[in-house]
């Protein structure tokens, strides 16, 4: 009799333990749809920051350009002016549909895109004006006085923008970061649920029907932590991503005071800017490796290849590197075969040849020779990056793509150890092979090479 109402109580028990299980995986799954949302809601925000981050850039390299062609008559400044006002134009359209729908919102972008047009008719009349009259100097300096005060509008509604994205923005990541640990909760609930009812039920079944249930528990529990696992590299591909805000501002605004003052105070005063501007490039560079690093490790880097001038991305890197570094190193292009078009993801080949590059400088002795060598082939497209610098001892050669690992012949030199293993992990998306020749004292060569995709 002892025992029938024993087990009428455990059997409760069960079910009482079942039902409340139920409604805490009910009530899960209604918070991994709010994360989701708060998730889309956080990338969304970031795309509008960065979309009006480009297209102030673009508005910069038009102005660059038009004057370029102005004073220089040179095509290729009309061809980048060009370029630089179609982008414009594009960034205006999707950032009208990025923006929230949010009355203030909407007229300062109102307001914005108004002032955007007419800079645009300004800049246009001022080439058509030189192309009818080059000796028109008195109106071409008119034109670019409005020009600058049109600058001087836009620059506090773009501030305003950005402010406002900002605060929607910092919403979304509190209302993620609340929904995260209400998930934990949950989660935490329902495995002392589970608990509670593999408990019950052991008073009941036959002891080959516990063991069943410890290896069912055991499974749940490798579920349990690959899920934490998996959040982790969420949240802290979030926080990431958060830094690139300030970074972005930083930049922007170190920009906007360097245009200010160009002409204003000494060259020599400007190199603080300078040195704000090539920290903040550095920092981001920094973070794109991380993510780029983890996102690989959880097996989501993403993969987009597109046909693409390989000749003139090599180039355009070239200039951006010696810009960004501020090296005094001589650094040589070599380009070997006729066919330099090639199915890549721009990303990757940018994060692969700038850490190389990048390398190449840091550990090569100031005015050293670095070569870039761009060699085509039917049945692959082979980059070599080649410097004359402290090398890799053999003995270290098989280490050093392995996150955080540094020679240890670099001795004060600052650096991460996460550039090559970037690479790597760059290199093997694109199902190539890269390969390492070194001599201690001479100098390193670095051979990355990416098949033709059929």
């Amino acid at each position: 009799m002892k025992s029938y109402i024993s087990g009428k109580w455990i059997a409760a028990g069960v079910s009482l333990a079942i039902s409340l299980m139920a409604l805490v995986t009910f009530a899960s799954f209604n918070n991994t749809t709010e994360i989701k949302e708060n998730a889309n809601q956080v990338q969304h925000t970031y795309q509008t920051l960065n979309t009006l981050t480009d297209l102030y850039a673009a508005m910069t390299v038009a102005e660059s350009a038009r004057r370029g062609y102005i004073f220089l008559g040179s095509r290729q400044d009309l061809e980048r002016y060009e370029n630089a006002i179609n982008n414009i134009k594009t960034k205006v359209s999707l950032l009208e549909t990025q923006i929230h729908n949010n009355i203030n919102q909407k007229q300062r972008f109102a307001s914005f895109k108004s002032l955007v047009n007419q800079r645009l008719t300004l800049l246009e009349k001022s080439i058509q004006l030189y192309q009818q009259d080059k000796n028109a100097l008195q109106q071409q300096t008119n034109i670019t006085e409005v020009s600058v005060n049109l600058r001087e509008k836009i620059i506090p509604l773009i501030a305003d923008i950005q402010t406002e994205e900002q605060s929607f923005l910092n919403s979304s990541l509190n209302q993620s970061q609340q929904s995260i640990h209400l998930r934990i909760i949950m989660e935490i609930l329902g495995t002392i649920l589970s608990l509670v009812v593999i408990c019950s039920l052991c008073f009941i079944i036959e002891r080959q029907g516990v063991k069943h249930e410890h290896i069912k528990s055991l499974e749940a529990s490798l579920a349990q932590e690959k899920k934490i696992g998996e959040l982790k590299v969420q949240l802290f591909s979030m926080i990431s991503h958060e830094f690139r805000t300030p970074l972005s501002v930083i930049l922007l605004s170190s920009q906007l005071l360097r245009e200010i003052l160009v002409d204003l105070v000494d060259k020599k005063e400007l190199k603080n800017l300078d040195r704000i501007q090539s920290s903040a490039k550095l920092m981001n560079h920094l973070l794109t490796d991380i993510l780029t690093l983890t996102r690989a490790e959880a097996g989501k880097l993403d993969y987009k290849p597109q046909l693409i001038n390989v000749e003139n991305f090599c180039l355009n890197l070239l200039e951006e590197v010696q810009m960004f570094s501020r090296t005094n190193h001589i650094i040589n292009f070599i380009k070997n075969g006729q066919f330099f078009r090639a199915n890549l993801d721009e990303k990757l080949l940018y994060s692969i040849l700038s850490n190389l590059l990048l390398n190449a400088i840091k550990y090569s002795s100031s005015g050293g020779s670095i070569s870039l060598v761009l060699n085509s082939q039917p049945d692959a497209t082979i980059f070599q990056v080649i410097d004359e610098g402290i090398g890799i001892s053999p003995a270290e050669q098989d280490k050093i793509y392995e996150p955080f690992y540094r020679c240890q012949n670099v001795e004060s030199i600052v650096g991460t150890g996460l550039g090559l293993p970037v690479v790597k992990k760059c290199v093997e998306r694109h199902q190539g092979e890269i390969l390492v020749e070194s001599k201690v004292g001479v100098g390193t060569t670095f051979t990355v090479k990416i098949p033709i995709a059929m």
